[in-house]
């Protein structure tokens, strides 16, 4: 049985379905501060993945309580679609390539 890191999902991009998964929340790092939210991207059946890099929010970085995560389908279409304007190709081989996008998934 497939075992997901937390939440995720599939979205519908021009006609091909990508799945996400969440694959840790924000941690706090002693060399490094804050670190955001990484997201796993992969098109169904094809082996490039891409990581979407989400930034901290900001209620962490004021000393606040983790809430709940705001990455849900919505912002990972948005994901999907800035990754592959800025070059990822999914069926190309290769490393994992990592994209910064803001907290909308942009």
């Amino acid at each position: 049985m497939l075992r997901t890191r937390g939440p995720g999902g599939t979205v519908e991009i021009d006609g091909f379905n990508y799945d996400w998964d969440l694959l840790s929340e924000p941690q706090l790092s002693s060399g490094d501060g804050w670190k955001g939210s990484p997201v796993s991207l992969r098109q169904h059946a094809l082996p490039r993945e891409a990581v979407l890099e989400f930034p901290t929010p900001k209620r962490l970085l004021r000393g606040l309580p983790k809430g709940r995560s705001h990455i849900n389908d919505a912002v990972a279409a948005r994901g999907v679609r800035a990754a592959l304007a800025a070059g990822w190709d999914p069926g190309s081989r290769g490393t994992t390539l990592t994209f910064m996008v803001d907290v909308n998934g942009d």
